[in-house]
C-alpha cells in the first residue's frame, strides 16, 4: 500500500505506524463523577466496521507528521489524506 504524505509524496506504508480510529473525541473529564466507566469505555469499546473509516497515522520514517487516512479497510483503498494539524486548527476554528 502507498500513501501520499503531504510532505513527503507518495511512501510505502511501511513508512507509517497506524494508530486507529482518527474521529475519537478527546478523552473524557476526569473531575466528571462516572468519569472511571468513561475513561475505561475510551480504552475499551471500540467499533470494528467494515468499509470507509478516519484513522490516525503517524510517519515515523519520514517527516513524522500525524495525518488522517480516509480509507477502505476492506481494500485498503485510500481516499483522502490529511494533515492531522490542519484538521485540528479548522476544528478550532469552528
Amino acid at each position: 500500500m502507498r500513501i501520499d504524505c503531504p510532505y513527503c509524496g507518495s511512501r510505502d506504508a511501511r513508512e507509517f505506524t497506524v494508530h486507529g480510529n482518527g474521529e475519537l473525541a478527546r478523552r473524557p473529564d476526569p473531575n466528571a463523577p462516572d468519569a472511571l466507566a468513561k475513561f475505561v469505555a475510551y480504552l475499551h469499546d471500540r467499533d470494528n466496521r467494515a468499509g470507509m473509516v478516519r484513522e490516525l497515522w503517524y510517519h515515523g520514517a519520514g517527516c513524522h507528521s500525524w495525518l488522517v487516512l480516509t480509507r477502505d479497510n476492506r481494500t485498503h483503498r485510500i481516499e483522502a489524506v490529511e494533515a492531522a494539524r490542519t484538521l485540528a486548527r479548522e476544528a478550532g476554528a469552528r
